[in-house]
């Protein structure tokens, strides 16, 4: 039996949960442990109960979320080298 990939809404939702989604293959063993439930159906139980709602209102790709991340650290990286140009960069009682 081929194993399948979680989706992203899975690995998604798995994260919200404090789920390392790095170590999902592990949780995923319901071949050999029949009375465990399949791991999508596991996570979306978890994050039902914990949330009450079934899916994430937005769902992003593990890529997508990377480049938000890095747009977000330069943003952040580009507004402190202005303050810093500007002046506004010396520590108090310096000025």
């Amino acid at each position: 039996m081929a194993k399948r990939k979680p989706s992203h809404a899975h690995v998604q939702m798995a994260r919200e949960l404090g789920m390392n989604p790095k170590k999902l293959g592990k949780l995923d063993n319901h071949d050999q442990e029949p009375w465990k439930a399949p791991l999508p159906q596991f996570i979306e139980h978890l994050y039902l109960k914990r949330f009450g709602r079934e899916r994430p209102e937005v769902v992003m790709s593990v890529e997508e979320r990377a480049r938000a991340q890095e747009a977000k650290r330069a943003a952040r990286k580009e507004a402190k080298r202005r303050a810093r140009a500007e002046g506004h960069g010396a520590p108090p009682g310096e000025a």
